[in-house]
């Protein structure tokens, strides 16, 4: 005896019939009687918000591409309504992730797929509940180990809908690969349209609008790019998920072009430009578009720390890009002497060039108790202060920390006497971490990206472009946060769910590079 076919919408908007033709006429006709009651601007919202819901029942990446999006207007909408426990991104991700669950109960399959993150994921977020047991605010603690969870179950949904795409592809992963079935191609595009849209907003805030905050003055003229973060430094990191991944996209679609242009015949290559030569040169001149404005958008942010995240996200996108990483290595000397070189001569104008050798300022340690305190060491100071403030909450308990989540919570009892407000987070997402989870739970930490770091080089050493120009994308961004992180704390403003994106792309990159390997071998 079978089992009887859930009950769900899912289940009855696949059935036809389920809804007679004079039923729908008449739900058709009440529904449209009501629209036509209400206000213009009420009705449109309705009608949008109808066609959303109806679109992510049959496509969720269609749900998850509208949360990318409005994922950066958190902290705008917090600013403007004072406080909302759920903004739009947090809505529409869960549109996105109740849309997956119920398309697999519609074909009775929920399928959690077994990734090589599965079990640092799940050492990380233990530790991160355990940590809550002592802590001063539960709450607080919840809806941090709450983001780790989301980007879990983020990274599942965007592995498990690719190889959904990739099994109506009839067997042949390698043909639909880029912008089929397997959506590959729409995943990145989604990422790099949330890049784009927050590219333009700081462009325009730093060139092309004539005032801005006064604290984020460059110049004499220009004001800080911070598009819907409200703050550079967080943009300017946002910046980086978005220019490295267009960056790595952009050396794919080019190197597959240049092979594709190396290997076929003359007549086969005239007989091909309008499918494949002319389609490629497109597709490259939009992504050389999106690197270069996202690039722009970061180098406007005026962020030191996102600029030193884009330096190291740089250096490994040198060091990994040729096969043999002794020409890596020649690449990336060169770059290093041609940008001491442009120091050195004075070709960077001056602002720049201090702003990128002030780097030293940032990492200066000691007590800052009885320091005098000026215009020119403030910001110094202030980070050492929330540095030294974090380490004494280790001291107190090493092993597990003040609890998840809970750093501003128990800064008042750690503040230094001229730093009584807690800024939300030390400034250093490692002296963070040992303050709300101690030593263990900074050890889940950098076990966790250690094995996400190992995945992806792992994947490099035998993709084929353009699939290898992505994964070098993504192990650039991976460096990058990492560096940032020694100056801030990125997740914040649903960047959770970017990074959630980007670890899916990651593992349906893993899932399809063992499939092509295993139908070479059958073959």
């Amino acid at each position: 005896m079978g089992y009887p076919r859930p009950l769900s919408i899912f289940a009855a908007v696949s059935n036809r019939n389920s809804w007679p033709g004079p039923v729908a006429l008449a739900v058709a006709l009440l529904l449209g009687l009501l629209l036509a009651s209400l206000p213009l601007p009420i009705a449109a919202i309705v009608i949008v918000a109808t066609i959303t819901f109806l679109l992510a029942l049959i496509q969720p990446l269609f749900a998850l591409a509208l949360a990318l999006l409005a994922g950066p207007l958190g902290a705008l909408e917090q600013l403007l309504s004072g406080s909302i426990s759920l903004d739009s991104g947090q809505l529409l991700l869960l549109l996105a992730l109740s849309a997956w669950i119920g398309h697999s109960l519609a074909q009775r399959r929920l399928h959690i797929a077994h990734t090589f993150l599965n079990l640092p994921f799940f050492l990380l977020i233990l530790v991160g509940a355990l940590s809550l047991l002592g802590s001063q605010s539960i709450e607080v603690g919840a809806k941090e180990l709450l983001k780790w969870l989301e980007m879990a179950v983020i990274m599942l949904m965007v592995l498990d809908l690719g190889q959904k795409g990739a099994v109506s592809a009839k067997g042949n992963p390698r043909e639909s690969y880029i912008g089929g079935p397997t959506r590959t191609f729409w995943i990145v595009g989604m990422l790099l349209l949330a890049g784009i849209s927050q590219a333009v907003i700081g462009i325009w805030q730093f060139g092309l609008r004539d005032d801005g905050p006064e604290h984020f003055l460059v110049l004499d003229r220009f004001y800080r790019a911070y598009g819907t973060y409200e703050q550079p430094n967080p943009f300017g990191g946002f910046m980086n998920l978005s220019v490295l991944l267009a960056l790595g996209v952009l050396v794919g679609l080019i190197s597959a072009f240049w092979y594709w242009l190396r290997h076929r015949t003359k007549k086969e290559r005239i007989d091909n430009v309008p499918n494949r030569g002319l389609h490629s040169l497109i597709l490259i001149a939009v992504v050389a578009l999106v690197v270069t404005l996202t690039g722009l958008a970061l180098l406007f942010s005026w962020s030191r720390g996102a600029w030193m995240g884009f330096a190291a996200g740089a250096a490994v996108f040198l060091l990994f890009w040729p096969r043999k990483r002794i020409y890596g290595l020649l690449i990336l000397a060169l770059a290093l002497v041609l940008i001491l070189m442009a120091l050195g001569s004075g070709l960077l104008p001056e602002t720049v060039a201090a702003r990128l050798t002030g780097f030293a300022d940032d990492f200066t340690l000691g007590d800052v108790r009885g320091v005098d305190i000026n215009d020119d060491n403030y910001s110094v100071l202030e980070r050492q202060a929330h540095w030294q403030a974090g380490l004494n909450m280790l001291r107190d308990d090493v092993w597990l920390g003040s609890g998840f989540g809970n750093y501003a919570v128990a800064y008042p009892k750690y503040a230094l006497i001229n730093w009584p407000d807690a800024l939300g987070h030390a400034h250093n997402y490692y002296i963070n971490l040992l303050a709300e989870v101690g030593v263990l739970g900074l050890t889940a930490y950098l076990l966790f990206w250690s094995a996400v770091l190992w995945q992806t080089i792992r994947l490099l050493r035998h993709q084929a472009w353009p699939e290898r120009g992505i994964s070098l994308g993504l192990l650039a961004i991976w460096a990058a946060l990492a560096a940032h992180h020694l100056v801030d704390k990125l997740y914040v403003n649903n960047i959770y769910i970017h990074l959630g994106v980007l670890l899916g792309l990651l593992q349906l990159l893993a899932w399809y590079d063992s499939e092509t390997r295993v139908s070479t071998i059958a073959r």
